[in-house]
């Protein structure tokens, strides 16, 4: 079944030159949610440098871990024009004096004037591997689009968001992200030459609407290994061994496809195992900072005490080990990996949204 295609247009750069209504009367704050996402296979088509040739694919799921963000017109009793609050405090005079380059960059693009007050938190710490900042300028551009007064497609945010990390930050980043952030549920993503994003949710094989999903994530255990890093140095060297690595990475695309086949036709929970086994396999030689030897020592400590297969989540270098378990030895592997935190995760049906102010 081929899925939604999405490509990037930018009808609100041209919206963005009217002055902002401030959504519904009278509204005064305006809140998103953005959930996080995990990649299961395919991570890496989805930067330029692959599918501009060959074509990406990545299997990713939402989950129930969120970016939130608080929007609202700032008081001029607060002295400065302009205040944001996340990991630091700015309150600035101007739009350009703003030191969060994807808030800069999104009041930007959506041409927004102060006075503003911004505010965001996250269930999940920054620079894990589970696509938090694509969230957040998602969410955030949701939030603005609200606060202006105008409705928003999924795709359109993906698109806005990508646009703003991609093309005008420069960093080394695919789009994968900014659509599991909008689309939430669970999805094969396909990255085309020209830009184009094909989205087809996936579907699984029998039983009742749900429990695919129940037993799925029945067999997911997911560790915080307590180490944050930059993506952009590892994605930067993978972007740059790209052509030097392109089997790998068609072996990569492969394995999202395999996965895509096997829950819409009925699995072996091994089976996927397997298959997040060879993943890692492949993605651990993309780049030298992927992996090291304490990364590998809990991998391997995992597969001992039982756990089919599994992967980091993201670019690597650290964040979130996920892990597919067989349910008698849970017990054993989180045992085994008792050093790291076990962080539960459910499967999140819906993308951003906005909860404040609520519209049916």
């Amino acid at each position: 079944m081929a899925g939604q295609l999405y490509s990037l247009a930018l009808a609100a750069s041209g919206q963005s030159r009217r002055q902002p209504r401030f959504g519904p009367a009278g509204t005064s704050l305006f809140v998103t949610r953005t959930p996080l996402r995990v990649s299961l296979a395919g991570g890496g088509t989805d930067l330029p440098a692959f599918f501009q040739k060959q074509y990406g694919a990545v299997l990713s799921t939402a989950i129930d871990k969120y970016v939130y963000v608080t929007l609202k017109r700032h008081d001029s009793m607060f002295g400065a024009p302009i205040r944001l609050n996340y990991s630091e405090t700015e309150e600035v005079g101007s739009i350009d004096e703003i030191r969060n380059q994807i808030a800069r960059e999104c009041f930007r693009f959506l041409n927004i004037e102060p006075p503003i007050y911004m505010s965001t938190v996250a269930d999940i710490p920054a620079a894990s591997g589970l696509g938090s900042s694509s969230a957040f300028a998602v969410g955030l551009l949701h939030a603005l689009h609200a606060y202006r007064g105008e409705a928003v497609s999924a795709g359109q945010l993906a698109e806005e968001a990508a646009h703003i990390e991609v093309d005008i930050l420069g960093r080394p980043i695919g789009k994968q992200d900014h659509y599991a952030a909008a689309f939430g549920g669970f999805n094969l993503f396909r990255f085309l030459p020209g830009g184009g994003v094909s989205v087809e949710p996936q579907h699984f094989h029998g039983g009742p609407p749900g429990a695919g999903l129940t037993r799925l994530f029945g067999h997911v255990m997911l560790f915080w290994t307590g180490i944050t890093r930059n993506a952009a140095e590892v994605l930067t060297e993978q972007r740059d061994n790209t052509a030097s690595q392109t089997h790998e990475l068609l072996l990569m695309r492969e394995h999202a496809h395999q996965l895509h086949y096997l829950f819409g036709n009925g699995y072996e929970p091994q089976q996927v195992g397997r298959v997040l086994d060879a993943c890692w396999q492949l993605k651990r030689g993309l780049a030298s900072s992927i992996s090291n030897p304490r990364i590998d020592e809990w991998y391997r400590l995992g597969l001992a005490a039982g756990a089919w297969g599994g992967k980091l989540c993201g670019a690597g270098g650290g964040g979130f080990f996920l892990f597919f378990v067989p349910h008698d030895r849970k017990a054993g592997v989180r045992e085994a990996l008792a050093e790291l935190l076990e962080v539960p995760i459910q499967h999140e049906p819906q993308g951003s949204r906005v909860l404040m102010p609520h519209v049916e």
